[in-house]
């Protein structure tokens, strides 16, 4: 199996990678599979330029000359593409957008209408036997509004994929909270056994690792240095 990750945490010492780290772990217990793992700060990716350029060729690449076209080859080799980012202002972090806005030339201009009546960019290839995972952590302390617009953008672009969003994963680089953040790392590796096995991830498996670590008002007072 063909695994693509897309890292688009800025930090190198990511909260969220500790979780996707873990589940690669569990990905690969039973089965080495080949896994390409992209840090997209570190790579030279312009955004979009609305040119259009990619739709005049349709040869799968952008035109700007950047990291992107190395970025897409991997993508459309990908059997699983895994998206790992820190929830910003309730989206992608900007640089990982970028990474999502320069998809576009696997895509062609020409239209088609689905069954529910949506319109899309027919598809430059066929990939429907890739499957996409999002694993998006976040700070606050709960679900509640917090990765609502992420959840309805990613349904749309991916088609409806995994998704993981787990708050409170500034816990997971402090020291004192391993009696919490040990176990969730230790689901999340289970969980890349359960992928690994199925391709997806049962509706059980994904609300064990969004459980938050703590109670609200626990991890509150902790933020806010109150005793």
């Amino acid at each position: 199996m063909n695994v693509l990750v897309l890292n688009g945490s800025p930090k190198k010492k990511s909260d969220t990678f500790r979780l996707t780290d873990a589940f690669l772990k569990g990905l690969n217990k039973t089965k080495e599979h080949e896994v390409n793992i992209i840090h997209v700060m570190e790579k030279d990716i312009a955004p979009c330029r609305g040119c259009f350029g990619c739709w005049q060729k349709l040869d799968g690449h952008c035109v700007i000359q950047d990291d992107q076209n190395d970025i897409l080859d991997l993508y459309r080799r990908a059997d699983v593409v895994i998206w790992s980012f820190p929830l910003y202002c309730y989206g992608m972090p900007s640089h990982l957008k970028a990474v999502l806005d320069r998809t576009i030339p696997l895509v062609k201009m020409n239209m088609e209408q689905l069954d529910d009546g949506t319109v899309r960019h027919e598809a430059l290839a066929d990939f429907s036997r890739m499957h996409t995972l999002v694993i998006c952590g976040c700070g606050f302390p709960d679900w509640d509004g917090n990765f609502d617009g992420l959840r309805k953008m990613c349904e749309i672009c991916f088609g409806g994929p995994d998704m993981v969003c787990v708050p409170e994963t500034p816990m997971l680089n402090v020291p004192q909270a391993a009696v919490v953040a040990d176990p969730l790392l230790e689901r999340f590796e289970k969980a890349g056994e359960e992928y690994a096995a199925s391709l997806t991830l049962s509706a059980e498996t994904i609300a064990a690792l969004e459980t938050p670590m703590i109670p609200k008002e626990e991890y509150i007072r902790l933020v806010n240095g109150s005793t």
